[in-house]
């Protein structure tokens, strides 16, 4: 009897492991956002100082369509606008500027918006976004149109600090 307790305790074992192993792999990709032929990957954001009233919005978008789209604007219960900055070195300063057209996703490209470079731009925040916090959002393209999707807030290790960012609102 003893035999056949600990087989059902082995195979009751791996099935469990197996059954972790599904949900934590289903896990890592649903932080996964899709509209029409655009795909939006990893949506992040970092945590804010208390009396910030800004805060950058970082993930990728994949065009997987025929045609190019853009990305247009959207908005957060979290914050009273949302943007769409790049960033640009003025007289040895560093800026972000918003980009009243947009950015193009080309059909079949990816990119990246990232520290440093293309972001959207969450302005007016309700209150500072802690680690951990979930951050919901709205994205809206030109073909495709609106697209809910989520921000994680959680730090961002591989950034190197590269002096005080100056936001400069047109």
């Amino acid at each position: 009897m003893t035999t056949i307790v600990r087989d059902i305790f082995v195979f009751v074992t791996a099935a469990i492991f197996v059954a972790a192993s599904v949900l934590i792999a289903t896990g890592a990709g649903a932080h996964e956002f899709k509209v029409g032929a655009i795909d939006i990957g990893h949506p992040w954001s970092r945590p804010t100082p208390k009396d910030a009233n800004i805060a950058g919005g970082y993930l990728t978008i994949t065009n997987k369509g025929k045609t190019a789209d853009r990305l247009i604007g959207g908005a957060s219960p979290a914050a009273s606008q949302i943007e769409v900055h790049e960033v640009v070195d003025v007289d040895g300063m560093t800026n972000t500027r918003a980009l009243t057209n947009g950015i193009e996703i080309k059909h079949g490209k990816t990119v990246e918006l990232k520290p440093g470079a293309l972001r959207i731009v969450l302005l007016g925040l309700k209150e500072p976004f802690q680690l951990g916090q979930k951050i919901k959002a709205t994205l809206v393209f030109e073909k495709a149109g609106p697209v809910e999707i989520v921000y994680n807030v959680e730090e961002n290790p591989g950034a190197a600090v590269s002096g005080v960012m100056q936001h400069k609102h047109h």
